[in-house]
């Protein structure tokens, strides 16, 4: 299987799993499991193996309509897809010294405040009160990092949500892949969140080298804290995978829907539970709940890497159309993301192997 395979899939299934969950992402969180399925059941989706039927719900709120079934043209604007462009655009720019600061100088100067949510807003509210302006146009930092990711949120999902790039460009190199991750990681996130993203970072970056997904869960598990609770959180869907997914539900009881730790057990256990099926792995890592276009985009962008493939029947409703939230960007071609991301690898490939 080639590198353009394997990133072109990535890229679909990542795109695709988002569109799954995107739907119903505000069901989960309000309703729960029981509600998502209500609606699921409703609507005629289940099983859910396709994109969501849309129908007049008193569970649906605010939802994009042109998330759902039939009404698809493009891959609409959402913060797990214009992290990733991000991402890439930011390898681009700065390669593998990618720095903390370099990542707050391109949130400032690219990202709409808007786009952010959680963790993310309340680092860059904190970054545009304490910071000034030669700072971002690259002068030095004028405050401590512990005063922007000190917050309530910043043990939630969003730093996992926004690492994948590292692992697709350094294939075979995990440990710098997780580095870099926690570079990004550390600018809204602390502790178990940043390990979090180092590990699925670590993941990405060891598909394409191992023999089975279960060699690249384990062997990812040596880039992260064994003390972690990250770490526990793999063992966990370990425990449980080929079972239902209530076992991670009662595991992990109360806990917040957009949590670092239980949305990171939901993407494993169904990373290695539907090995046969790209419909029913991501299918059902939306039924599972909690951060449901999170989790269908990691699940979705790793077995893209592991399989090299999407079916059509979920990249042909949205037509190779990206959007993201970033200024100054507007649609963005599939293709042309997957040409300036593979060329990303060969050149990482060579920088990476004379270090």
């Amino acid at each position: 299987m080639n590198t353009e395979d394997r990133i072109k899939a990535a890229w679909q299934g990542r795109i695709s799993g988002c569109l799954l969950g995107k739907p119903v992402e505000m069901i989960s969180m309000r309703e729960g499991p029981q509600g998502l399925h209500r609606f699921l059941e409703d609507s005629g989706s289940l099983p859910l193996r396709n994109y969501v039927n849309y129908m007049e719900h008193e569970l649906l709120r605010g939802v994009n309509k042109k998330c759902c079934s039939g009404m698809m043209d493009k891959a609409e604007v959402d913060d797990d897809i214009t992290y990733l462009v991000l991402a890439l655009m930011m390898m681009e720019t700065y390669g593998l010294d990618l720095s903390t600061d370099d990542v707050a100088r391109t949130w400032i100067n690219m990202l709409p405040v808007g786009a952010t949510f959680t963790a993310e807003r309340d680092s860059y509210m904190k970054l545009i009160e304490k910071s000034n302006m030669a700072y971002q146009f690259g002068g030095p930092r004028s405050f401590d990092l512990d005063e922007i990711n000190d917050g309530e949120y910043n043990d939630w999902i969003g730093a996992q949500i926004r690492i994948d790039m590292y692992g697709w460009l350094l294939p075979g190199k995990p440990k710098l892949a997780a580095d870099l991750a926690r570079r990004d990681a550390m600018l809204s996130h602390r502790a178990d969140a940043v390990e979090a993203s180092a590990y699925i970072a670590a993941l990405c970056a060891l598909i394409p080298v191992s023999s089975s997904r279960e060699e690249a869960v384990d062997a990812a598990l040596d880039l992260i804290d064994k003390n972690s609770l990250a770490y526990e959180a793999v063992e966990v869907a370990k425990k449980f995978v080929n079972q239902s997914a209530s076992n991670l539900h009662d595991h992990y009881g109360d806990m917040s829907p957009v949590h670092s730790l239980n949305n990171l057990a939901v993407v494993i256990w169904a990373f290695l539970s539907f090995q046969d099926s790209f419909d029913e792995a991501i299918g059902e890592t939306i039924c599972c709940g909690w951060d449901t276009d999170c989790t269908g985009a990691t699940v979705g962008g790793l077995i893209g890497l592991d399989k090299g493939s999407i079916p059509e029947s979920w990249t042909d409703p949205w037509q190779g159309r990206v959007n993201t939230a970033i200024a100054g960007v507007g649609e963005l071609k599939l293709e042309d993301l997957v040409e300036r991301t593979c060329k990303l690898v060969d050149q990482f490939s060579s920088e990476s192997d004379m270090d």
